[in-house]
């Protein structure tokens, strides 16, 4: 038999849908709109154009760029060459992006007009890329001084040369955004990207239906992998931007009548205070997903209220499981408030000790995975996979309970664990009382050093605007709510929390400027 024959990549998606819906719209980007043919028919020649300038299957190409019908197509141009896309994050310095280009070995790096100098800053630093592609963005702009441009790319009309491509190839290397330590390169098939799309098709209700829209960055696997992928399997009208903010993104709700979104909490949070809330038009929206931290009980309520249509799902993972793991639907918001749900169809998730036994309920234990959505492992990193691996079960390095449904809560990563005074304390409790507060908008709870209790249980606030608070008033609430240990024994104020592109709260950052 042709192994053609039982194929399926992540670009096979791609050409199954066009042929179902060649018509539909598939991409809308500023200006651009492409039909799923259109879109399709753009992504070969683009593939086509890659091989003609030597990109070669199993060649690691780097995407150091924002949002765009451009980053869209050649994510999907890369998986029909059989080439291994290596999204990188654009808020990195250029070190720290020539650092991701050394160890993935990458030789082609594609990036936009607003990334170029980044992108040529960081290439120079001792990488072995070559060859530059620019990418178009949401908004006009001309193409960077001496890189093979898109249209070029799309342009062109040589026959793309067959790939003998298996579905457990490896599509992409996923750096760790390093929030804890130097990245780690995590190696997925597309059959493990195929089937992490089969369980947000079922179990997030991604359906043809859908009008998306996509804004946070597609470097991010959740972007990429939880929404736009599936949608694209399944046959939605995407609706791509670059700029996850209030003012942008709630008129495109009301302009192309958006029924889908995702965001992390910090952008949920943004807008419901945004002025523009009440006066834009959001009944469309049907569906709301939010991850990367658990959202506020109060906030919970608060969109509950204010978004009454909206079902809610919350989707928990990471990198290394492609990255959907649990999820908590939208009966359950309320029901089982702050919990991360249970493991989605094609993942076993388990809550377990040191010794790997299942911890009781109520008790703390490590989240720990089995599923085919999970990476070969770290890119030449043999130590830190087997470590993952250890005992036959994917180590997720986050601190939770499991209740005696099988609903699983966060309680903490393994390493943001607080100890003061011979006590643990997770973060994210003390966060959550700190919600309670009506002045508060955003808080993240963090440990510093302290001579008498080695780590001081310590908040970082931001109050609402209009709204005073008092670092008294806080450790007040909280001594009258929560064990005194618990307390936070500082209050920090600031304007804003320091945050990664997909909204992830960046303790560490905090912690270093805290301690300073």
């Amino acid at each position: 038999m042709h192994p053609i024959v039982r194929r399926q990549t992540i670009a096979d998606a791609l050409r199954r849908t066009a042929l179902r819906v060649p018509s539909k719209t598939a991409i809308v980007c500023g200006s651009t709109t492409w039909t799923y043919a259109a879109f399709d028919d753009r992504v070969t020649r683009v593939a086509s154009a890659l091989s003609q300038r030597g990109v070669r299957q199993g060649d690691r190409v780097a995407v150091l760029a924002r949002n765009s019908h451009g980053f869209a197509a050649l994510r999907f141009a890369l998986a029909r060459l059989g080439a291994v896309l290596v999204p990188i994050n654009f808020m990195l310095k250029a070190e720290e992006v020539a650092y991701i280009l050394r160890h993935a070995g990458a030789q082609t790096l594609a990036t936009d007009s607003g990334l170029a100098e980044l992108a040529r800053a960081a290439a120079a630093l001792d990488t072995a890329v070559e060859d530059f592609i620019w990418l178009p963005s949401e908004d006009p702009s001309e193409p960077a001084a001496g890189m093979a441009s898109f249209d070029e790319l799309a342009a062109c009309t040589e026959p793309l040369p067959e790939v003998m491509l298996s579905s457990t190839d490896l599509a992409q290397i996923v750096y760790t955004s390093g929030t804890e330590s130097t990245p780690k390169g995590a190696m997925l098939t597309h059959d493990a990207v195929l089937w992490q799309y089969v369980s947000c098709v079922v179990d997030a209700s991604i359906a043809a239906e859908d009008l998306a829209l996509h804004a946070l960055p597609l470097y991010h696997c959740a972007q990429l992998d939880v929404f736009f992928g599936p949608a694209i399997y399944v046959g939605s009208t995407n609706v791509i931007t670059s700029k996850p903010v209030p003012d942008n993104l709630l008129p495109l709700i009301e302009k192309h009548r958006i029924t889908s979104f995702f965001a992390p909490p910090t952008v949920w949070i943004a807008l419901l205070r945004s002025p523009l809330f009440e006066t834009t038009d959001l009944s469309s929206l049907a569906k709301g997903y939010y991850g990367a931290s658990i959202m506020p009980v109060e906030v919970l309520r608060e969109l509950a209220a204010r978004l009454p249509k909206v079902r809610l799902w919350n989707l928990y993972g990471q990198t290394e499981i492609a990255p959907l793991a649990t999820l908590l639907g939208p009966d359950d918001q309320l029901r089982k408030p702050g919990s991360c749900g249970r493991a989605v169809l094609n993942v076993e998730t388990r809550v377990v000790d040191d010794q790997l036994r299942d911890v009781a309920v109520g008790e703390v234990g490590e989240i720990v995975h089995r599923s085919p959505h999970l990476m070969l492992g770290y890119f030449h990193d043999d130590e830190r996979t087997k470590a993952a691996f250890e005992g036959g079960w994917f180590h997720s390095g986050d601190l939770a309970t499991i209740d005696a449904e099988g609903y699983i809560t966060v309680v903490d990563r393994k390493k943001d664990m607080i100890k003061t005074g011979g006590e643990n304390v997770a973060s994210r409790e003390v966060e959550e009382m700190i919600y309670r507060l009506p002045q508060v908008s955003e808080v993240a709870v963090i440990g510093l050093p302290d001579p008498r209790w080695v780590e001081a249980v310590t908040a970082v606030v931001v109050v609402k605007a209009g709204q005073t608070l008092t670092e008294g008033q806080v450790i007040d609430h909280c001594t009258r709510h929560m064990a005194s240990f618990k307390a936070p024994k500082r209050v920090v104020f600031t304007d804003s929390l320091p945050k990664n592109p997909s909204g992830k709260l960046l303790k560490r950052e905090l912690r270093q400027s805290c301690a300073g």
